[in-house]
């Protein structure tokens, strides 16, 4: 099984309302210290997989920007905010409330 294929598994795992840290999704892979690579993988997700990559955030408890401008941070901070996630003022999700596992 390729490693993209081990994250995907491990991020459908999330329950609705309840997020995972790059780090925490590799770690429950088997692959302790990537947590960037988890991110590729997420980026290369097409519209039509059954992934919910939107409940992959960071560490900090934020939505990660993503390069080039894409837009996707609000589209993702939505999808969370429809599943009754959270934010602060500051932008960020308490984790230890809706951190996963």
């Amino acid at each position: 099984m390729s490693s993209h294929a081990r994250f995907y598994d491990v991020v459908r795992r999330i329950p609705r309302g309840r997020v995972a840290t790059y780090g925490g999704v590799a770690r429950a892979a088997g692959s302790p210290g990537a947590a960037r690579r988890v991110g590729y993988a997420l980026a290369a997700l097409g519209d039509r997989d059954d992934v919910p990559w939107h409940r992959v955030i960071n560490s900090k408890g934020e939505v990660s920007r993503r390069s080039g401008g894409t837009g996707f941070e609000h589209v993702q901070r939505a999808l969370l905010e429809s599943e009754g996630v959270v934010f602060d003022a500051r932008g960020r999700v308490d984790l230890d409330h809706y951190g996963w596992p």
